[in-house]
């Protein structure tokens, strides 16, 4: 294991020698990398083939100049980002991220986790993922059209329902999705299932809205299980307010918990009567409809607001991050656990850093990473490329059983791999192992390419 140990971190030190200033990348690279020891030593194979040196490398990536025109008629310059990861097992399968904080470290991070993602959910999707420094908030909605039509203008060279399947991410909903498609058709003259996430009128799924945040919470559930206890009377602690966040609170109430914060980048609310009911209702419309601030639920419930923190002071049972990257670091961590917190499931993209993942894993904190737990998105954009395919439409309770049925799935994986590779009750190891098996062995069947 030491002379393992040894070659992981001479491919760590290239990924960062090679890809400079990538933080985010080099992050997400180092977890998989560690987790990866005990697989690579009873799998020598996987270091003769140069399996970790090739999964690391993109196998293509593409960026793009998205000019586009406000309403006042100015031009504006955004860059456009697709980073095609790896397809030994389906077609690039990743969202579009939407957000000001966007660049390529950070497009890569992402489609370099969804490869390990997307492998679990057992479907037949490979790893991409997009996006831009664009940011939709505050653009009125012509103005986000012709940002969509702009940059669809040079996407749609490099996706397709067989090759890249794009969905939505952080600052791309069901707007930009139907902006993006109506592009796509217009230019290719082809209505294909080439994005995810569609009006329900025009190719949809029912419970894709709901699904990252329904199928994390499932996860979660799995989690609670696994010690004997489930959902209902937990004060579960929630950050975000987006679709994640919002669909995790909606299955929380159904299972009987209850969330007692949420986020937004202004800062956070507490509300320990739970946000459920009439409340509930009030966000979803604060957020769904009249895209407010969550400083706005605090006014009208008058419970505590605190500008500019996350939500990680606060006693609770559960902790669902679901806003970005890296919200809960170190101090965050040791306050959940200070406070009782058993369990995490990680909604938003590696939303913890390594050093916070050590704090759970060392005081027995059930830990759900994200490519696990929140896979329930990518896993129902993959139930909406086979609706697509076969041209038809499941019922609500029959995408809603699979995607259930897909997160147990995941959760058991993840479980017997760590078991069977040495690291009994570890998800973060089992959910990379079991993701990279599936990947590493069909790149080998597939030869040096």
């Amino acid at each position: 294991m030491v002379i393992t140990m040894s070659y992981i971190d001479s491919i760590y030190d290239k990924v960062v020698l090679k890809n400079p200033g990538e933080k985010e990348f080099h992050q997400a690279v180092k977890e998989v990398l560690d987790s990866l020891v005990p697989a690579i030593d009873k799998h020598p194979e996987f270091k003769k083939f140069k399996i970790l040196e090739r999964i690391i490398e993109p196998e293509r990536q593409f960026m793009f100049r998205v000019p586009w025109v406000d309403d006042n008629g100015e031009i504006h310059v955004n860059r456009g980002f697709r980073v095609q990861f790896n397809n030994a097992i389906g077609p690039y399968k990743g969202g579009l991220r939407f957000h000001p904080s966007v660049y390529l470290g950070i497009i890569k991070f992402l489609g370099f986790e969804q490869v390990f993602k997307n492998s679990l959910t057992g479907l037949a999707m490979g790893g991409g993922k997009g996006g831009s420094d664009f940011d939709p908030k505050g653009k009125s909605d012509n103005e986000v059209m012709r940002f969509c039509q702009s940059f669809m203008q040079e996407l749609f060279r490099h996706i397709g329902p067989d090759t890249d399947v794009p969905a939505g991410d952080i600052g791309v909903g069901g707007r930009e999705i139907g902006f993006l498609f109506g592009q796509y058709r217009k230019i290719r003259n082809d209505f294909t299932g080439v994005l995810t996430g569609k009006g329900l009128d025009w190719g949809g799924s029912l419970i894709r809205p709901e699904a990252t945040g329904y199928g994390c919470t499932y996860f979660v559930q799995e989690m609670l299980k696994a010690r004997g206890t489930d959902f209902k009377d937990k004060m579960v602690a929630v950050s975000g307010s987006g679709n994640v966040a919002q669909y995790t609170v909606e299955k929380i109430n159904q299972l009987g918990g209850k969330c007692v914060t949420l986020s937004d980048s202004s800062g956070s609310i507490y509300d320990p009567n739970g946000i459920s009911g009439e409340r509930f209702d009030f966000f979803m419309d604060l957020k769904q409809n009249r895209r407010g601030r969550i400083k706005e639920y605090a006014e009208k419930f008058n419970v505590d607001y605190f500008p500019g923190k996350r939500p990680w002071e606060v006693k609770c049972d559960i902790a669902m991050p679901s806003a970005t990257q890296n919200e809960i670091d170190k101090n965050d961590a040791q306050k959940l656990v200070d406070n009782g917190c058993i369990a995490v499931g990680e909604g938003a993209n590696m939303p913890s850093t390594l050093e916070a993942i050590d704090i759970f894993l060392e005081a027995g904190v059930s830990f759900g990473p994200a490519k696990a737990a929140n896979a329930g998105g990518v896993a129902t954009s993959g139930l909406e490329m086979s609706q697509n395919s076969l041209r038809l439409a499941w019922t609500r309770d029959e995408v809603d059983q699979r995607l259930h049925g897909i997160m147990v799935n995941i959760f058991k994986a993840s479980r017997d791999a760590a078991d069977k590779y040495g690291a009994p009750g570890n998800l973060v190891v089992g959910a990379n192992v079991a993701g990279f098996l599936k990947v590493a062995r069909a790149m080998m069947a597939q030869g040096v390419i």
